[in-house]
C-alpha cells in the first residue's frame, strides 16, 4: 500500500489483516504481522485477536492480547469476559477467580448485552433471559420448538466456555435464552410470518 500506491494505513485497515489471519487460523503470522506494525493495535485490533483466539483456542497469544488488551483500557470489560472464558473452559478456576478479583479491585463491571429487531416501525429490544416482552409466552414456545429441532438434528450445545461453577441446567439456560436467540424467535413469529403473508398476497 505504502510502496506501490502511496496509502499510508490506517489502524482500521490494519484491523481488517489481523481479523483475516486469525480467521483462516494463521494466529502465528498474526502475532508477527502485529509485531512488525509501525504502531500498536488499538482497542479494536486487540480484541479482535482476543475474540478469535477464543474460537481456534490458542491460549498463548489469547493471553498476549488479553494483557495488551487491559493494559490499553484497563477499564474494558471485554478482555477479562474473554479471557475468563477461555480459562473456563481449559478447567483453570483458580485463574478465573483471580480475574474476577481483579475486576472487582478495579471497578470493572461488565455491562449487559442486548439484541433488538425492528417490526412494524417498532424496534423490540432483548436481553438475556428477558421478560419485558409482551409476547414473552410465544417467544420462548419458539424458541423451545426451535431448540428441539436443533437437537433432533443432532446440534450438541458447547458449554465449555460457560463459567465452571454455574450448574448444568443454569449452562443449559444461559445459551438457550441468549438475547440473540430471543431475537431470532420473535423473527421467526411475527417478521417470517408477514413475508409469507405478502408472498401469499402477491401469488393470488
Amino acid at each position: 500500500m505504502i510502496t506501490k500506491h502511496g496509502i499510508i494505513p490506517i489502524p482500521d485497515q490494519y484491523t481488517c489483516i489481523i481479523d483475516l489471519l486469525c480467521k483462516v487460523e494463521r494466529l502465528e503470522e498474526a502475532r508477527n504481522f502485529i509485531n512488525k506494525m509501525p504502531c500498536h493495535p488499538d482497542v479494536v485490533g486487540w480484541a479482535t485477536l482476543l475474540s478469535l483466539c477464543r474460537v481456534h483456542g490458542d491460549m498463548e497469544i489469547r493471553k498476549w492480547a488479553a494483557d495488551s488488551l487491559i493494559e490499553l483500557e484497563p477499564q474494558n470489560p471485554t478482555s477479562y469476559v474473554l479471557l475468563s472464558s477461555l480459562y473456563a473452559a481449559k478447567g483453570k478456576g483458580n485463574e478465573v477467580a483471580q480475574l474476577r478479583r481483579g475486576m472487582r479491585d478495579k471497578r470493572v463491571k461488565k455491562e449487559l448485552g442486548y439484541s433488538w429487531i425492528k417490526y412494524k416501525g417498532k424496534v423490540h429490544v432483548f436481553s438475556a433471559d428477558d421478560l419485558s416482552s409482551p409476547f414473552l409466552g410465544q417467544i420462548y414456545a419458539e424458541l423451545e420448538k426451535f431448540n428441539c429441532k436443533m437437537i433432533e438434528e443432532g446440534y450438541i450445545l458447547d458449554m465449555s466456555y460457560v463459567l465452571h461453577d454455574v450448574e448444568e441446567s443454569e449452562k443449559i439456560k444461559m445459551l438457550n435464552h441468549h438475547s440473540e436467540k430471543l431475537d431470532i424467535a420473535f423473527g421467526l413469529i411475527f417478521v417470517l410470518f408477514l413475508l409469507a403473508y405478502a408472498y401469499g398476497l402477491l401469488r393470488t
